[in-house]
């Protein structure tokens, strides 16, 4: 399995993390299946994906009590991650926030405690301080942000320096390419990319009719990717990328995140999985390496 060095921190961390949005209910909920969600975060913690990521938003905290769960008697051989959500900027927000989180997690430490979101703005210093504060503490080991322009990264290190950085990145996302990618590389900032396989769309599985039967409440029903005219376009990379796949014997939803695996700043990528299934459809991705023919093969299409 590979690691990679997280930003200047020294520890090394798998390139792929196990990310929990959805495990233990959604944001606004507690409707998910805790024990199928236990089973699967440790069958990725003992193929080697000891790297997990969870938020205290996530099921309104029930996420961090399922993960508690799963990694029981595991603590200390796992990188573990949460994240204070932007609503909780300040600076005793923050540190109520942490205390909760540690308590659901049921224990002493974090490995990496993240702002969620910059919002609101100006609530970013305060919110980044408390952090600080923490980390000198000893509650948590290292901070990062997630979802931050370069000018609010730039802010924060003006108090503390900043670990790490969560954007979302994908073939069909790559925005973040542009700016902060190669801001990140060249301030040494670790790189934690999300939604690699953008909700699903770059697994391979998505098609046409299952979009149509989406839930009422399925956020990807109104998503802009979702919907035409991206979506040809998304479903035919897809399908690009499952052939590619084929070849080495792997999934579309593998060559999705060994795509974001290759650019030279980001050091791991998240990848949700809700059951011991999908586990094994994602996790061959910890080995598997493009060629330079078959990256640039997805840039023509892109």
């Amino acid at each position: 399995m590979e690691v990679k060095t997280l930003g200047t921190t020294g520890v090394q961390i798998p390139v792929l993390g196990l990310g929990t949005w959805r495990i233990g209910g959604l944001s606004n909920s507690n409707s998910g299946n805790d024990e199928t969600d236990i089973q699967a975060i440790r069958l990725g913690l003992e193929l080697g994906m000891r790297f997990v990521d969870t938020a205290e938003m996530y099921g309104r905290g029930h996420s961090e009590e399922v993960v508690a769960e799963a990694i029981k008697d595991q603590r200390e051989s796992i990188f573990l991650a949460t994240k204070v959500s932007g609503e909780h900027l300040a600076y005793d927000d923050v540190l109520r926030s942490c205390e909760a989180s540690l308590k659901r997690l049921r224990t002493r430490y974090l490995d990496l405690y993240q702002i969620h979101w910059p919002e609101p703005d100006e609530d970013v210093e305060e919110g980044w301080a408390a952090l600080a504060k923490l980390k000198e503490e000893g509650k948590v080991r290292w901070i990062g942000v997630s979802n931050f322009k370069t000018s609010q990264l730039e802010r924060c290190n003006a108090i503390a320096p900043v670990t790490s950085l969560q954007p979302p990145y994908s073939a069909i996302s790559p925005e973040a390419e542009t700016e902060i990618l190669p801001y990140c590389l060249q301030k040494r900032i670790g790189v934690i990319v999300y939604s690699p396989m953008k909700s699903g769309l770059l697994t391979g599985k998505m098609t046409r009719e299952r979009i149509a039967n989406f839930p009422a409440d399925d956020f990807r029903k109104k998503a802009i990717n979702f919907q035409e005219p991206l979506l040809s376009r998304n479903l035919a990379l897809a399908e690009l990328l499952r052939n590619i796949g084929a070849c080495h014997g792997r999934s579309a939803g593998e060559v999705a995140i060994a795509w974001t695996l290759r650019h030279p700043a980001v050091t791991a990528a998240i990848v949700g999985m809700r059951s011991p299934e999908q586990a094994k459809e994602v996790l061959g991705a910890m080995e598997f390496r493009l060629t330079e023919a078959e990256i640039a093969e997805i840039a023509a299409f892109c």
